[in-house]
């Protein structure tokens, strides 16, 4: 069996466009001057290949041996690394700053101390104008350790100066670290969970943001107030809080239109934003606004900084078609979104080395709800046991919404045998994971009780199932199961005997009418 291992080395050659490989070539060559070098025909070799496959590898170029590769391997690393670095990125900041610390500390060694402060005076700026605080720290630590060394009698009142900005530098810093630190925590316990589970993961989540919001929050910097509204963000996602929700991402991406300059500098920031503010317009049923805020981003894929940087354009590929499939489901369009799963799979397979399994996880029971809710529950099975069958531990509550979609599709198909062996093992798997909400364990009552109905009494069976489980609705903690699984317009369908999109797309087009008139 070839070795299809996610190799380091094979990722990176594969991320690299026609001009990057182009200029790989004329590097090695200006530098390595001499013969066919084994670390290029070790390029050309990974460059020709689909898959990584270091048997084929070894057994077509035989002038590398196997005890040879690791150390090959590494050095063509550094070398497509080393090449990189001298393309310059005039939209990138971070390489500019790096570049000018690295003619600064040149300058210090040659002994040119006046030349090296002139250099970091400009490069201060730079920093301060982009909000860069960690670079503007480097520049004063290196300004006093100059100072410290050397009588450059740069200016008067330089100890005074020096040290007030640093203590500035290093307050703003700590709250920066702060909120970064509490949105990370924030994000990582969705991850791991979902959504609040029960009343103990709201008291724990509110307690923890409490603890951890940061004192002294002047909102005057631009990190500062990123990093605050993601915390309120992700705070009020996994609570389903979606009114505020929606409020903080609006805020998150408002921030760029405040500090335009740092669209360049932070797009994947800004593309993170639009995403969740698209999911807040879906959550809360906006369709309008949702098809809006889709048109500007799509529209956005377009620009220069998303079509000249692999990362960006991957990123706002991912999130476009997220939001394309939730506006069909907004509509009840099934039919319309299972259209776009042949150019999704593709899109996974072709970026499938730089997609983190949470979101393919969340593509495939996308693509799941999209079957069963056309009718084709064989189809949503199939992508339901690509979740199933991952051994990840992320994203628990999805995993146990595939389950329970997964019992509701064969129970569809009217596998009876399979059914009572599935119920018990979703219900323990369920239970095991304290994800049993009252919602839950009315459709497993109601599951276990229809074995013994005859199919012409189950009409009734659906309507009660339906009046009891409309009761929740407005339940905080009952909330996460009705965005997961639209039990509501599946129990509809039952009782109408029509497909799922239907019962949706007549409540889209009746809410519609009623927004004209």
């Amino acid at each position: 069996m070839p070795n299809r291992s996610a190799d380091t080395l094979f990722q990176l050659i594969k991320s690299l466009e026609k001009s990057e490989k182009r200029n790989f070539k004329l590097y090695v060559k200006r530098n390595t001057p001499g013969g066919d070098l084994k670390f290029i025909q070790l390029f050309d070799a990974l460059d020709g290949m689909k898959e990584y496959d270091e048997v084929a590898l070894l057994k077509k170029n035989k002038s590398i041996r196997k005890q040879q590769l690791s150390n090959i391997k590494a050095h063509l690393y550094k070398q497509i690394l080393a090449s990189l670095r001298i393309i310059r990125d005039e939209n990138n900041i971070d390489i500019q700053l790096h570049e000018q610390m690295d003619h600064a500390r040149i300058l210090y060694n040659k002994g040119l101390y006046l030349q090296s402060l002139k250099l970091l005076d400009k490069m201060k700026e730079m920093a301060k104008t982009h909000h860069q605080l960690t670079y503007l720290q480097q520049v004063l630590f290196f300004e006093k350790k100059i100072e410290a060394l050397f009588i450059t009698r740069s200016m008067r009142n330089r100890a005074d100066q020096l040290t007030n900005e640093s203590e500035d530098v290093n307050e703003k810093l700590s709250v920066v670290n702060k909120l970064s630190n509490l949105s990370l925590q924030l994000y990582s316990w969705y991850i791991q969970h979902g959504h609040a589970r029960n009343e103990k993961d709201f008291e724990e989540l509110k307690e923890y943001f409490e603890k951890y919001l940061p004192e002294g929050i002047k909102k005057d910097s631009f990190y500062e107030k990123l990093y605050l509204y993601q915390s309120y963000t992700w705070y009020a996602f996994i609570r389903q809080d979606f009114l505020q929700y929606y409020r903080y991402t609006q805020k998150w991406v408002d921030l760029f239109d405040e500090y335009p300059f740092m669209l360049t500098a932070e797009t994947a920031m800004y593309i993170k934003g639009m995403h969740n503010l698209m999911g807040a317009h879906f959550n809360l049923l906006n369709h309008e606004k949702l098809k809006e805020a889709i048109r500007k981003f799509e529209d956005f894929t377009k620009h220069p900084i998303i079509t000249g940087n692999e990362n960006n354009r991957i990123l706002t590929y991912v999130y476009l078609y997220t939001a394309k499939l939730n506006l069909c489901f907004l509509q009840g369009n099934f039919t319309k979104g299972l259209k776009l799963v042949p150019f999704l799979e593709k899109m996974l397979k072709e970026y499938g080395l730089y997609l983190d399994k949470h979101r393919v996880l969340v593509f495939y029971y996308k693509i799941a709800s999209l079957y069963f809710g056309s009718g084709d529950n064989e189809k949503a099975i199939d992508y339901l046991n690509k979740i199933i069958n991952e051994k990840a531990d992320l994203r628990t509550d999805l995993q146990c919404y595939a389950r329970l979609l997964h019992l509701i599709a064969h129970y569809e198909l009217g596998n009876f045998e399979l059914l009572e062996y599935l119920i018990k093992s979703v219900y323990r798997y369920m239970a095991k994971m304290q994800n049993l909400s009252k919602v839950e364990e009315e459709i497993f009552t109601f599951l276990r009780r229809s074995f013994r109905v005859g199919a012409h009494a189950l009409k009734p069976e659906f309507e009660k199932l339906l009046e009891k489980l409309k009761r929740y609705e407005r339940n905080p903690l009952e909330t996460r199961a009705f965005s997961y699984l639209d039990i509501i317009s599946w129990l509809e369908s039952k009782i109408n005997n029509v497909n799922v999109q239907d019962v949706i797309r007549e409540k889209y087009l009746l809410g519609k009418k009623a927004v004209r008139n």
